[in-house]
């Protein structure tokens, strides 16, 4: 299958009622201000379905583990957003009946879905499961629709997740070393002053 057409493109923006019927604005804001955190957004095709009920879980409980069990949510702050087209006050009942402690969000008028190019699945009668990934700057890295196989939604966002934080650490050791990575490459100055040499040496044998 090929790539999702907006791998590595900046995450759209939406804004739909939550669970509670008030209004929420993706990327997520506190206080007028982006999180720069990484977010797992997830689309299901229907609330209180055994398939959604155990997905929701399953992210439920990746966020409460411990740091023995499954570091890398915790780790790195990831922000798990739920949607599917169910009105609010079913998103409401379902969230508070599975204790589920991230943002669910009600997507009656498909504007979320048509914004991430969410499809319908199973010759076009429901709305496909879909979850992405997208790194602390907004940038949608990685993709992963299937919808029968809700329980491979969270093993891909864990490896997603990993492979972030192993981005950021290169990053940081690059960064943290003496002179950055500039150190450890000459400059072009420096280059042409060594093959002026190499020249210099040929011509003078």
């Amino acid at each position: 299958m090929a790539p999702h057409a907006l791998i590595n493109k900046p995450a759209p923006e939406f804004l739909i009622p939550d669970a509670n019927g008030q209004m929420f604005k993706f990327p997520p804001e506190e206080q007028g201000q982006r999180v720069h955190k990484p977010i797992a957004l997830f689309f299901y095709p229907k609330s209180g379905t055994l398939g959604r009920t155990r997905e929701a879980a399953q992210f439920r409980d990746a966020l409460a583990m411990s740091d023995t069990e499954n570091k890398i949510f915790k780790q790195t702050g990831v922000q798990v957003i739920g949607i599917s087209g169910d009105p609010a006050p079913k998103q409401k009942q379902f969230a508070e009946s599975q204790n589920i402690t991230y943002p669910v969000l009600s997507d009656e008028n498909h504007v979320a879905h048509e914004a991430f190019q969410v499809d319908k699945s199973l010759f076009g009668f429901i709305d496909s499961r879909t979850t992405f990934v997208i790194d602390k700057d907004d940038v949608i890295r990685d993709s992963l629709s299937t919808t029968l196989n809700y329980g491979a939604h969270v093993e891909f966002v864990t490896k997603a997740l990993e492979k972030l934080a192993s981005e950021d650490e290169d990053t940081s050791s690059v960064e943290s070393s003496p002179g950055g990575a500039v150190a450890d490459a000459a400059s072009p100055d420096e280059q042409t002053r060594d093959e002026l040499g190499r020249v210099a040496y040929v011509v003078g044998a």
